[in-house]
């Protein structure tokens, strides 16, 4: 690819006679012309990924080799060197790709990739390639002949340009949450009784290994329990996860991994968007497609190489910091959190001390005491506030008793002073019957919600 003389993105002779070729091959079709064209020329092929070894049937029993590539060997493993996740660049594959100047945020679509037969050889090259793709993002169906993909992700395809990211679809879900995984800590996985395994490679490209038959059928809970505890701190410091019940709507979010997913992923995209690209020769250029027309929102650059998205504990850590601030980089997280602090319950609290349970306790206990006052009857019946209710706040409880008048005010010294029924109360107060005292008993709750805005 040449730049021509208005800064467009020019073919060579034989590209440009490849291009017509496809264009009179596939007629108007998906990567056939105009909108629905890929760039001819822009997606050299420079390499072939290797087409996965492993033909594992889901039916098959389960195994538990620990000696099998899937798992890590804990004997190699310290804090410095485990998690550990890695990027393969499309430079192997690509000499240029279409980034999107602005990508649409990647949604996971799951396919039975690790069922025997049910993808060629080359259909699984295909999901390789087109996962290796990211920066292209929604672009990336451009790249593709109509009977190169799969069915599935041809049927996807068809529906216009959609940034996808495919997995296979397993029963642990384990492709899925692959990334949440990846940052777990050796402590925080094998307390949850997770197995340590390999390296892991971000996007997935091809598989060497069925997960099922190596994890348990309750891995997705024990993953969500793990992720909770790597996570927690951030979401409510100060407050041990125990210390709230299962029901409490903050722990059923950090438990919640589909919640996670899209941060993770935006977070590692961020990362790779670090990288340099493979080659500093190649400048920037529009897209054109077969028909001569430019791909609007990208620009033909080389491909970002691959590397390490984390490497460690300590990096790890800082990757799931980054996680929760990218889950609330339009304050969404940030709003969830506020309000269910702002509403709690009782309820929400397990038996076990917090600052958080502490904190709630205080705020509800400071308003209703503001209505459960203590009195002392001195020899002249002026009552005056107990030591322990001197001050609520800003607000001295003799502010309330002068609102009373006097009849009133001797009826809360005489409440307090152990008078238990308003029978007697009205006899002290010459009353006939009890009757003035509870009327002016309701007085007083009236002006006391008032007062105290309750």
């Amino acid at each position: 690819m040449s730049a021509s003389g208005d800064g467009g993105a020019a073919l060579d002779d034989e590209d440009s006679r490849a291009g017509l070729e496809e264009q009179r091959r596939c007629g108007p079709r998906r990567n056939g012309c105009g909108q629905f064209c890929r760039e001819i020329g822009m997606t050299e092929m420079t390499k072939e990924l290797a087409p996965p070894t492993d033909s594992c049937d889901p039916d098959d029993g389960p195994e538990d080799a620990r000696d099998h590539p899937f798992f890590a060997n804990p004997e190699d493993l310290t804090a410095e060197t485990y998690p550990h996740l890695r990027n393969i660049s499309s430079g192997f594959m690509f000499k240029r790709v279409a980034r999107a100047l602005e990508p649409a945020p990647p949604e996971y679509v799951t396919l039975p990739l690790e069922r025997r037969g049910a993808f060629t050889d080359g259909h699984m090259v295909a999901v390789a390639k087109w996962n290796l793709l990211w920066e292209s993002a929604q672009f990336r169906r451009r790249y593709f002949d109509e009977d190169e993909l799969p069915p599935e992700v041809g049927e996807i395809a068809d529906q216009g340009d959609v940034n996808v990211v495919f997995v296979p679809r397993t029963a642990t879900r384990y492709y899925e949450y692959a990334p949440l995984y990846h940052l777990l800590s050796r402590s925080q996985a094998q307390r949850h009784g997770l197995p340590l395994v390999r390296t892991g490679i971000w996007p997935y490209t091809a598989s060497y290994s069925h997960p099922d038959r190596y994890l348990s059928a309750d891995s997705g809970a024990r993953l969500s329990r793990a992720w909770a505890s790597a996570v927690w701190r951030h979401l409510s410091p100060g407050s041990p996860l125990g210390a709230f019940t299962r029901t409490d709507p903050i722990r059923l979010l950090a438990h919640n991994l589909d919640f996670w997913v899209p941060p993770v992923t935006a977070v590692m995209e961020d990362i790779l968007r670090g990288f340099p690209e493979v080659s500093e020769q190649t400048g920037e250029q529009p897209v054109t497609l077969a028909d001569g027309t430019i791909l609007d929102g990208a620009i033909a650059a080389s491909p970002r190489a691959g590397g390490t998205l984390w490497y460690g504990e300590t990096w790890a850590a800082e990757v799931v910091e980054e996680v929760v601030e990218a889950a609330d980089s339009h304050g969404r997280l940030r709003a969830i959190l506020d309000a269910v602090r702002s509403n709690r319950v009782e309820d929400d609290f397990s038996d076990r001390w917090s600052y958080a349970r502490e904190d709630f306790e205080r705020k509800l206990y400071h308003k209703r005491n503001k209505v459960r006052v203590r009195f002392v009857e001195l020899t002249d019946t002026i009552p005056v506030q107990g030591p322990e209710t001197e001050v609520e706040g800003s607000l001295v409880v003799g502010d309330f008793l002068a609102l009373l008048d006097e009849r009133e005010r001797q009826i809360v010294v005489l409440l307090r002073s152990g008078y238990t029924k308003l029978g007697e109360v009205a006899s002290v107060l010459v009353y006939k019957n009890h009757s003035p005292v509870s009327k002016r008993l309701d007085r007083i709750r009236r002006k006391a919600e008032k007062h105290f805005s309750l």
